[in-house]
């Protein structure tokens, strides 16, 4: 689906990269199966295969190659069968805690295809797939399937469990662990796409010292983003007011682009973080997560919006590209809090190219919080 359609040098690469790593397993563990954290084996998998790194974005996929979202999953290969997470719900209970085992399924089930398809719509890809490396003893293995919305309609076998919920949907078997707010998928993995051993450093620290011995070893840190903030898509009181912010289309007094938004840039920001967008009206570059970049700027009295500078930009790729709205609906928070998104995070780069991205429900208020504790 993915691997095997890469180029020979490509795939040589991500073998040698994930051996490389799995020679170093007695570093963290004593297990006879390679070691392989997670965010290492997605650094590996952007590096080899010149793809996206989506993981920092608060998607369900975690690279993009051309318009294919890849979800990235290491795990021990065991019995070929095993539940893994596919997605958390921690900060949507509300929405079904105190529903019927039957209905808390199916509204899991709903969240999940909106994730998905919101995945699709920010970063414009026309398929999904889970990429899989697993772990066992003396090598790994590579398994790829497609990620597939829940089919709702062919929902069946719900069983009600001590602490979780399975059900499927005629393609996957699930188990929603109530605890955890956690969505679980049964990984069926008999059919490999690639497999290779991996040997084990006895006493990598031994082999690592004596490489490095007389060496002066030197740490690059990526300068590529220098600062990270967070912005609320939402106003006081987690409201998404009717006549501003991503409704300003609907303000009163002037005719008004259907496409005019702006994203509120709460005083406490400027105070924390003065320097971090140029002066009030000034144009930089906005690089959207689908590649495209908008000219924006910070206006109106006190700095408060962060707006495109076309004054329509913004809005078309929020309101129509991503949320998929038809002109004259407005935005709520609860259409956020379904996506799971009440935030966007702006990198930045230098003083004319920054980034955005949407970011998880709470994002902004932690972030907030983490700062005054630092500042």
């Amino acid at each position: 689906m993915f691997f095997l359609n890469q180029t020979p040098e490509q795939k040589n690469d991500y073998e040698k990269f994930l051996k490389i790593v799995g020679y170093l397993s007695n570093l963290f563990s004593e297990s006879k199966a390679p070691y392989l954290y997670y965010r290492i084996a997605e650094k590996i998998f952007c590096k080899s295969f010149e793809a996206e790194d989506l993981s920092r974005s608060d998607v369900s996929a975690d690279a993009k190659k051309l318009d294919l979202g890849i979800g990235l999953k290491t795990f021990l290969a065991g019995n070929h069968k095993t539940f893994q997470k596919i997605a958390e719900f921690g900060r949507d209970k509300g929405l079904y805690e105190n529903l019927s085992s039957t209905d808390k399924i199916i509204k899991i089930a709903e969240l999940r295809n909106k994730r998905i398809n919101f995945t699709k719509n920010v970063h414009r890809l026309s398929d999904s797939i889970y990429h899989c490396v697993l772990r066992d003893s003396g090598k790994f293995m590579i398994y790829e399937e497609q990620m597939r919305p829940i089919d709702i309609s062919h929902i069946s076998d719900i069983k009600t469990k001590k602490g979780s919920i399975g059900f499927n949907d005629g393609l996957h078997e699930y188990s929603f662990l109530i605890s955890k707010s956690t969505l679980t998928k049964r990984f069926s993995t008999r059919t490999l796409v690639h497999e290779f051993p991996v040997e084990i450093l006895e006493n990598p620290l031994d082999v690592l010292t004596q490489y490095l011995s007389g060496e002066e070893l030197i740490l690059q840190e990526s300068v590529k983003i220098k600062q990270t903030i967070y912005l609320p898509l939402y106003g006081k009181g987690k409201i998404v007011y009717k006549n501003s912010g991503l409704n300003q289309w609907n303000a009163n007094g002037r005719q008004r682009n259907p496409d005019e938004v702006y994203i509120p840039v709460p005083s406490v920001i400027h105070r924390y973080y003065p320097s971090f967008f140029p002066s009030r009206e000034t144009p930089f570059n906005l690089r959207l997560p689908d590649m495209r970049i908008i000219q924006s700027k910070i206006c109106q009295d006190g700095g408060k919006a962060l707006m495109s500078y076309s004054n329509k930009e913004l809005g078309k790729w929020i309101l129509r590209d991503v949320l998929k709205l038809e002109e004259g609906k407005l935005v709520t928070f609860e259409m956020l809090q379904i996506l799971g998104i009440d935030s966007v995070r702006i990198d930045k780069q230098d003083s004319e190219n920054y980034e955005i991205n949407f970011a998880s429900s709470g994002s902004y208020e932690n972030f907030i919080e983490q700062s005054a504790n630092s500042l």
